[in-house]
């Protein structure tokens, strides 16, 4: 991905001034959920505007550490590490008052920077389990002049040109190749609390800069330093700029930029990530250079979604930012706004697969297909020109076969078990391709296989059976 190869125009300044200091990358290659979600700030409720989340699938709405170890996939490509990033998603705001969600380059960058504190040993620890925090303030709507302020920033990126100089409210300019936004979060910890009630006090930003200096005497234990980037492809949207301002907005009403903050919740195996910042110096951020961390396929990562849980569109054209969010300029702070009757109930989760139980088959998952090679399902296979998952279990049905797989919008395959392994919790973002005779359903994707399972008794106790390789 594009973003992942040119580098930060904050991380270019911090190498200038700290040559000798090393890091290492996590790439996450998609958002894992877009939603009203917030388990820092809002737990256990709708979030008051819609965040782009990145890490462990055991994201939800209220979270501890033992439910960050539940991952069973990972939008990011680090396996020890199932924390979740997170920052508010972008739109465009058109001359007619509408809004339509920017899509992400990918999904996140994020950097893990030896940073020692000068007036000590040096020594760096690991954020320990149960450990959040955020960065900046959804409310902020100019420069403040604070190292708070200027942690957080915006890079207009031409891969054609030169670099330009990184901004603290968005660019106001047309980017060739998208807008960055970069979040660092404060790394001195009081050594004492986990969070703390406005879930910035427990933390402090060395007193220096953002990224370098001596941590204050209050907050006197270095952790790692956290630097977070999300790109969005705002060229998309080149041609409908209008008037003398630049077109997009946070999902919090924001049209000015300042007010980008970030998320951290760790799910680190804690022993690990201090293995790494002990032993891992690789100039070049190369995290695959860094012994103690694994890493994830590319398949994994790409596919790893988690499903929607508040029943309300928050991309496409809108009337409205979802929640409760009007635009607010500033300079002064913006204010929480109330009784717009947007949805707050946190329902079942939204499924991306066909619920089949009332023909009494289960959906399985998604995994990997060996085109060109043994396929999972053996049975046999159709193409259906108006193909949709009931119709694929239909056939697999009358066949005689427990088993039925979508696959490339119109395939359908069958067959009584698994030629491979079936992962715990599937990849399901890879079977997202609109089925040929239903544009609202999904079969499967370009090998990638959606599989049915016919119930045997309760639809809710599968078994799946498998050909060992």
């Amino acid at each position: 991905m594009p973003f992942f190869k040119q580098a930060s125009l904050a991380w270019m300044f911090v190498c200038s001034a700290h040559p000798s200091v090393a890091f290492f990358k996590v790439p996450c290659s998609s958002p894992l959920v877009i939603q009203r979600a917030d388990p820092i700030v809002s737990p256990g409720v709708a979030s008051n505007h819609v965040h782009t989340i990145m890490g462990g699938s055991g994201f939800g709405f209220t979270m501890n550490y033992d439910m960050t170890q539940t991952s069973k996939c990972n939008s990011c490509s680090a396996i020890e590490d199932k924390s979740n990033y997170w920052v508010a998603a972008l739109y465009y705001h058109a001359q007619n008052g509408s809004f339509h969600q920017v899509p992400q380059n990918g999904g996140a960058l994020i950097y893990y920077e030896q940073r020692p504190d000068p007036s000590t040993n040096g020594k760096i620890v690991a954020p320990p389990a149960g450990f959040r925090m955020i960065a900046g303030s959804p409310f902020d709507r100019s420069d403040k002049g604070t190292i708070e302020t200027h942690a957080r920033s915006f890079a207009c990126l031409n891969y054609n040109a030169p670099g330009t100089p990184q901004t603290y409210g968005f660019p106001t300019t047309k980017c060739p190749n998208g807008i960055r936004a970069q979040v660092y979060f404060p790394s001195c910890w009081d050594g004492v609390n986990l969070d703390s009630p406005d879930h910035k006090s427990h933390m402090a930003y060395p007193t220096q800069d953002y990224d370098n200096g001596p941590c204050p005497a209050t907050h006197p234990v270095r952790i790692i330093s956290i630097f977070i980037e999300v790109t969005w492809h705002t060229e998309q949207f080149d041609d409908m700029w209008y008037g003398d301002k630049q077109p997009f907005v946070f999902s919090f009403g924001d049209p000015t930029g300042y007010g980008i903050h970030g998320d951290f919740l760790n799910g680190w195996d804690v022993n690990v990530l201090q293995q790494a910042i002990d032993t891992c110096n690789d100039g070049g951020g190369d995290i695959t250079q860094c012994a103690p961390i694994h890493m994830q396929p590319d398949w994994v990562t790409d596919g790893c979604i988690v499903e929607r849980s508040i029943d309300e569109q928050v991309d496409g054209w809108l009337d409205a930012l979802p929640g409760c969010n009007p635009i607010q300029d500033g300079p002064g702070d913006a204010h929480v706004v109330t009784g717009c009757n947007a949805p707050t109930q946190i329902g079942q989760p939204l499924h991306y697969y066909t619920d089949l139980t009332s023909k009494g088959w289960q959906w399985m998952g998604c995994t990997r297909d060996n085109v060109g090679g043994v396929r999972v399902l053996t049975g046999s296979m159709a193409g259906i020109s108006d193909m949709t998952p009931e119709k694929c279990v239909d056939v697999c049905n009358a066949a005689g076969y427990s088993i039925a797989g979508v696959e490339n919008q119109h395939e359908c395959f069958c067959g009584n078990s698994l030629a491979g392994d079936m992962p715990t919790v599937t990849p399901m973002g890879n079977c997202l391709m609109t089925c040929a005779g239903d544009e609202l359903q999904n079969c499967g994707g370009y090998g990638f296989i959606g599989l049915y399972q016919k119930c045997q008794g309760n639809c809710n106790n599968l078994q799946y059976p498998v050909v060992p390789h």
